[in-house]
């Protein structure tokens, strides 16, 4: 069953997954041993690996910047504004010193897992709790909350799109799933022995993928249906 607050519909039965393409790899990075939560600020793409969020410049893979910011999950991008889940709070951050703006308490209270902005909210998966939380990014009150059948890691909206990453049972995907049922429309399988922690799109054709204790962070190809 797929539920978004205040309604039940029962699912159609998801589509066939293709193999996602993918087309680049970056790192591991010096002293970053996992990616948590992938941002990308229309420059560089934002890595939370810990206890610190480095940013790195996708056409050569060299690090640009680093924060000494604790990340142990998602990251979002505002266009002005770095988000960082930490622990059981929202960290705003500006990305150019680094100093907390903000903080709001993250709905999973610690148990948070992808982030991304879009309408003007925070979205937030929740990994074993298999949810996405629409929030207010000033309060964090919940506004609406979509349910997966399968783990849910990173969170990224594209084009009116809202995908999600899973991890479960060694398997991997990218899943384009209806923002108001939570059916799926398309799956991504990743190739074996590569997961997705944080994710995020570049607002056109690839995703960047955290891959977990790789340390890497991969491109992949947004394909069309």
């Amino acid at each position: 069953m797929a539920r978004t607050a205040g309604s039940t519909v029962q699912s159609p039965t998801p589509p066939a997954a293709r193999t996602a393409e993918v087309v680049r790899e970056y790192g591991p990075f010096p002293g970053a041993h996992v990616i948590h939560g992938v941002s990308y600020d229309g420059r560089r793409v934002w890595a939370a690996v810990g206890a610190r969020l480095i940013a790195f410049d996708p056409a050569s893979g060299q690090i640009a910047r680093t924060l000494a910011r604790p990340g142990d999950a998602g990251t979002a991008f505002d266009g002005r504004h770095l988000y960082q889940i930490a622990e059981a709070r929202i960290d705003k951050l500006d990305p150019v010193t680094g100093n907390v703006v903000a903080s709001i308490p993250a709905p999973g209270h610690g148990r948070d897992s992808g982030l991304t902005w879009a309408e003007g909210s925070l979205w937030v998966g929740q990994y074993r709790d298999r949810k996405i939380h629409q929030i207010d990014p000033e309060t964090g009150a919940v506004l609406r909350t979509i349910e997966s059948n399968r783990y849910v890691t990173g969170v990224t909206w594209v084009d009116g799109e809202l995908w999600h990453g899973t991890w479960e049972d060694d398997q991997s995907e990218l899943r384009h799933i209806d923002p108001t049922s939570g059916d799926v429309l398309e799956r991504l399988e990743m190739p074996r022995g590569m997961g997705v922690s944080g994710l995020e799109s570049n607002g056109a054709d690839l995703f960047y993928c955290g891959g977990g204790p790789s340390g890497k962070v991969r491109a992949v190809r947004r394909a069309r249906a």
